[in-house]
């Protein structure tokens, strides 16, 4: 049995109880109770994957959810975001984004400035926006993923760059630059096993040197001028072109529809008169009668007044009013 021990500290004396020892013990397993199961779960959010490691050895990729491991340190996990976009900026940064976003004032003219192929120079702002695809890749094939990518994109921009005009690079060659310099750096990041996927590479802006931006800028606005002038030109040839050959082309109906109206009257005339003369030649005097009747059938109507007078009628003069109503 423990005795109970005493201290002095001055003019005060504590007094010790004595320690149960089997306390201490259920107190150390308690602990190395919870120490185990703190050890041996671990979580995996949803954007995530955990890579499990044994003596810092690689032994598997686990899916998002509630997993075990070997506690005490002997397996580790490590989470690799593998849904979430990464972003990579070049030539700026961003400060605060949102509705109105705030960039730094700090230029970056190491990695934007860059030569164009005809000798110019040109300042070049980017954005590649990535994920990782491959978590064991991503944290064992490069030492340091972020900074591997930065090289390698901005050696490709400049490659890209170099070998075009700094007009094409201002102006039409921009998509083009953009959408190779995603295919290239994804080549070589594949080529490193980096596990890292290029989601876009984007242009965010591409100027001049500010000592000669204000001439580069006169300098397509002529361009502008000059491409608008030529669309206003080509605008007015579309409208006038298809209603000439419109207009052209119903003169030319016109007259065939004219040209065969005629050809068909003639033809339908030339064939009335010769089956006019089969008949007159069957029966003369009835043909001519016939034609004579149908003759006054077709002048009759449109005489206002006739006069019918009889032919038997002799010895007396007959006289019509040279005047209307009977006045001389």
């Amino acid at each position: 049995m423990q005795q109970t021990k005493n201290f002095r500290f001055g003019d005060s004396e504590i007094r010790i109880p004595p320690i149960n020892r089997k306390w201490i013990i259920i107190g150390i397993v308690v602990v190395i109770g919870l120490i185990f199961l703190s050890s041996s779960f671990y979580q995996v959010g949803p954007d995530e994957e955990g890579v499990v490691l044994r003596f810092g050895k690689y032994v598997r990729t686990t899916e998002p959810g509630l997993h075990t491991k070997i506690p005490f340190g002997i397996e580790t996990i490590k989470k690799v975001k593998v849904k979430y976009i990464f972003k990579e900026e070049f030539g700026f940064r961003t400060l605060q984004a949102g509705v109105k976003t705030i960039y730094s004032s700090q230029r970056f003219d190491n990695e934007s400035l860059m030569l164009t192929g005809d000798l110019n120079v040109a300042v070049v702002e980017w954005i590649v926006r990535y994920r990782v695809k491959s978590a064991q890749d991503f944290l064992f094939n490069i030492r340091n993923p972020k900074k591997t990518l930065r090289d390698i994109s901005e050696a490709v921009m400049r490659e890209l760059v170099g070998d075009r005009s700094v007009s094409e690079v201002l102006t039409v060659g921009r998509t083009e630059v953009a959408q190779r310099a995603q295919t290239q750096t994804q080549k070589i990041l594949d080529t490193y096993k980096s596990g890292i996927k290029i989601v876009t590479v984007k242009l965010q802006d591409v100027n001049p040197p500010d000592p000669v931006k204000s001439a580069f800028n006169e300098v397509n606005e002529a361009k502008q001028e000059k491409e608008q002038t030529i669309n206003q030109a080509w605008e007015a040839y579309n409208k006038a072109v298809p209603r000439a050959k419109g207009e052209a082309e119903k003169t030319i109906r016109k007259a065939e529809g004219y040209a065969l109206n005629r050809i068909n009257r003639a033809q339908g005339n030339a064939t009335n008169f010769i089956q006019v003369w089969k008949a007159y030649s069957l029966a003369k005097d009835v043909t001519r009668r016939r034609l004579y009747l149908e003759t006054l059938e077709a002048v009759l109507p449109h005489i206002h007044k006739k006069y019918i007078i009889d032919p038997e009628i002799k010895g007396i003069l007959q006289t019509l009013p040279l005047v209307q109503g009977g006045k001389k």
